[in-house]
């Protein structure tokens, strides 16, 4: 099919580019034309594994296109996809301005027949006023025809998602459009789910709340561990082998951050607000989160009394491993807040440097490598579990290491081998570790 993506941003590009490589003809569109200089010569904006890779083979293959004119990104296109961002308002509610100007823009140069899609997280009903704007501001006389196809993308692994998602989710009230868009992803091989549009806007959310959820619960029980004397990976395994459970998702650290968990959340809550409908669960799953940054950097304080000139080595900025993406990302607050209790903070992260100089404290020292980080540090500050972190050695730690004090805010290590490290280990839920106490 010929489709058109507006949006480069995180799930634009990544829709775009998959779909070219399943076989459509796609241009992208976005108003920023440095990022579209940038992608037109096979360079990524964000950091997402394997991403790179086929935009440049779909670029040489002619099957993938980038513009900023409207007009000629949209012209004879079966398929519009709006993937542009949804941030957050200050009052948690969903900022759709991006949105409805995209609609506009659409309504100028869109064919009679083609189907618009949602990729963009938006609040339940926004897709029926998706269709309202652009037959408002259509030149012609026209029935739009919307389909909400949410996007379930893992940052760090959602070129691999997009290929192997467990489910694509698809909801309108025209039954052609479902029909034409399940044949756009039918090459997929993956099980697709049919709705109508509210339904599908909801299981989005649904999805997102459900995992952040997950994350707060097993953080509320890994702080009870630590003052109880109970161990949470235990706790973890133990409760994840039940099937009505599952696994995935029970692992405590210093909490979820990112483009998707905070914001959808808050967008709910506003949903059910505005609905007379309070969600207890979410404000506090919200809560449990926004604290769990804070405790890590509580415990730090506590160890040693003042952080007034300490040298702290910060192991991860980004919010999670293989990404570059610093938005909401724990390590922010707790930098600060070590930052204003008088410590010197030394960072290594090996995809987020560039994006967090423009959310951290400036005075913040940048390092190339983990050992440069460490070097004559009171203690290293786990913050992102990053392979070259997990693989990094305990005898590499207290060689560059002033004072061999490790808290890991991800738990990266098992307690078994730090046991007999010859380091402070302090970790979440767990009991902490001492040296010649093994």
């Amino acid at each position: 099919m010929n489709v058109a993506v507006i949006g480069t941003g995180y799930v634009g590009l990544v829709t775009g580019v998959c779909l070219a490589q399943m076989g459509s003809s796609v241009t992208c569109i976005d108003i920023d034309e440095d990022k579209i200089r940038k992608l037109q010569s096979g360079q990524s904006p964000i950091y997402e594994d394997g991403l790179e890779e086929l935009l440049q083979t779909n670029l040489d293959q002619k099957k993938l296109n980038f513009t900023s004119d409207y007009k000629k990104g949209l012209a004879d296109k079966d398929v519009i996809v709006i993937a542009v961002g949804t941030p957050q308002n200050n009052d948690g509610s969903a900022d759709l301005s991006a949105l409805f100007a995209a609609c506009r823009a659409i309504a100028k140069h869109m064919d009679e027949d083609t189907i618009i899609v949602t990729k963009s997280t938006v609040p339940i009903g926004t897709n029926e006023r998706i269709k309202h704007n652009i037959e408002q501001h259509s030149p012609k006389s026209m029935a739009a025809k919307v389909v909400s196809c949410p996007e379930f993308l893992r940052q760090g692994s959602a070129v691999h998602d997009t290929f192997n998602a467990d489910r694509i989710i698809i909801g309108s009230e025209d039954n052609d459009a479902l029909e034409t868009v399940g044949k756009l992803y039918q090459p997929f091989n993956i099980p697709i789910v049919k709705t109508d549009l509210r339904s599908a806007e909801m299981i989005k959310y649904a999805s997102n709340a459900f995992l952040a959820t997950k994350i707060s619960f097993i953080n509320e029980f890994a702080n009870l561990c630590e003052r109880v004397g109970a161990n949470v990976d235990d706790v973890s395994k133990g409760i994840g082998m039940d099937g009505r459970i599952g696994k995935h998702f029970l692992k405590a650290g210093a909490g979820y951050g990112g483009s998707c968990f905070p914001k959808d959340l808050s967008a709910i809550i506003s949903d059910g607000r505005s609905a007379g409908y309070p969600m207890s669960i979410l404000e506090s799953v919200q809560y449990v989160n926004d604290r769990q940054s804070e405790l890590l950097a509580d415990k730090i304080s506590k160890r040693f009394g003042r952080l007034n000139n300490k040298t702290i080595a910060v192991l991860g900025l980004a919010f999670k491993p293989g990404t570059d993406d610093m938005r909401n990302a724990p390590s922010i607050p707790l930098i600060k807040k070590m930052v204003d209790a008088g410590a010197n903070i030394k960072a290594f992260d090996p995809a987020a440097a560039k994006n967090a100089i423009n959310v951290l404290p400036k005075d913040i020292v940048y390092a190339g490598t983990i050992g440069e980080a460490l070097h004559q540090a009171s203690c290293a500050v786990i913050l992102t579990d990053w392979k070259d972190v997990k693989e990094y050695q305990p005898d590499s730690f207290k060689k560059y290491l002033a004072s061999p004090i490790i808290f890991d805010g991800r738990n990266c290590f098992p307690l078994e081998k730090m046991k007999d490290s010859g380091i402070e280990y302090h970790s979440i839920g767990r009991p902490p570790v001492y040296p010649g106490n093994s």
